[in-house]
């Protein structure tokens, strides 16, 4: 018999001397283990969706980023046109325009280049803990069944 935390004394539990992948002994039945098995994956979901919430808002202002460069690329541009056609001959202020129009186009190509997914897959410690529960519930399942 093991001893009860709460009173100090044995419990009725048995030691099936099954453990789970964080190596605690199994609770005293299984609503216990379902219910302790939801709490600490929505903590688990609850940080990883946090850290997945951080991302996109990165990736959003990124994006939001480059359609701004990319507004006053056109709009250089148009300036720049313009000011071109009207004056065909000299080299006014337009082709100073027409340059800070291709360095907008560039920033906005470097920006939406750094919004690109980083190609890891989307929550990897919950995965890895689901993996890691499925062999405990078997494991427990087997060891049940053969001490019935």
């Amino acid at each position: 018999m093991n001893p009860s935390p709460e009173i100090g004394q044995p419990s009725a539990r048995p030691n099936l001397g099954a453990r789970s992948a964080h190596g605690d002994l199994p609770p005293a039945n299984w609503r216990e283990a379902l219910m302790s098995l939801i709490a600490s994956r929505i903590a688990l979901i609850q940080l990883e969706s946090k850290d997945a919430g951080k991302e996109t808002a990165k990736r959003a202002s990124l994006i939001g980023a480059a359609i701004g460069c990319l507004f006053f690329a056109w709009t250089l541009l148009l300036a720049g046109g313009v000011a071109a056609i009207a004056q065909a001959a000299n080299f006014p202020w337009y082709w100073i325009a027409m340059g800070f129009a291709l360095l907008h186009l560039v920033v906005a190509f470097i920006l939406f280049r750094l919004a690109q997914p980083s190609g890891k897959p989307a929550f990897p410690i919950t995965r890895a803990e689901f993996q890691k529960d499925r062999e405990w519930i078997e494991n427990f399942q087997k060891i049940k069944k053969s001490s019935d």
